[in-house]
């Protein structure tokens, strides 16, 4: 983590009403890494990036991204600078075909040229997706569906890319095959905060880790070292 951050979270306090679910969080992800966040259900992780992506307000502390405050900025302007949110439950828009989703991903690119290249770079990242790019995507399965919402963030060309609990939901098969494309696009360069529950195969894939508990940073190190200790990942991620 010696490069200067991509992101950086600076005593980021955050919740819901008077309810507080994130406090004084500090965390940073460099350019090309990839971090994960970990910890159990309802540490905060979902909060976190929900915050860095603009969805939940800051109230206390600052988001920067690329050197630039984006703490008050709304979620749109957030991913037009290139910080790409992929949330939990996919949310695939239902009555729009797999091409259509695509597109809407790109909302923020005007060159009709760069949106056809991003998509035939998506069709081929996921075949499938082509196979059923005028089928509904609320037809898909559930390991397809979060297919085409990796696809759809893609289309912006993020920078940097917030994957919650990727996942979920999905036969074991399907979680290797999703970790092998979070993997393979890590490979290509993008750099990719991570959320998700299983704890020792994020662990494999990242660079470096974070663990919440309570809403609060209690651990961070390189991410080897965090699987290696095994009382670390029975006592703070439930494992």
């Amino acid at each position: 983590m010696s490069s200067e951050p991509l992101l950086k979270l600076d005593g980021v306090t955050a919740g819901y009403g008077r309810i507080t679910a994130i406090e004084a969080v500090d965390l940073a992800v460099a350019p090309g890494s990839m971090v994960t966040l970990l910890g159990a259900n309802g540490a905060g992780k979902t909060t976190t990036l929900k915050t860095i992506s603009g969805l939940v307000r800051a109230a206390a502390g600052k988001v920067w991204f690329e050197g630039e405050d984006i703490t008050q900025l709304p979620p749109h302007e957030i991913a037009r600078r290139g910080l790409v949110h992929v949330p939990e439950g996919r949310h695939v828009l239902k009555g729009l075909s797999v091409a259509e989703n695509l597109e809407l991903g790109g909302f923020t690119v005007k060159d009709a040229a760069v949106r056809k290249q991003r998509m035939d770079e998506a069709f081929a990242l996921f075949p499938i997706l082509k196979d059923r790019r005028n089928q509904d995507a609320s037809l898909l399965s559930g390991g397809e569906q979060q297919m085409l919402a990796i696809g759809r963030a893609l289309m912006h060309g993020p920078k940097l890319l917030l994957l919650d609990e990727p996942s979920m939901g999905l036969a074991p098969k399907l979680v290797i095959e999703t970790m092998k494309i979070v993997k393979r696009l890590a490979g290509t360069g993008t750099t990719i905060l991570l959320v998700e529950q299983n704890a020792r195969l994020a662990l494999k894939l990242a660079d470096y880790g974070y663990v919440l508990e309570s809403g609060q940073i209690r651990m961070e190190g390189e991410a080897a070292k965090l699987r290696a200790d095994t009382s670390i990942v029975a006592a703070y991620l439930g494992e």
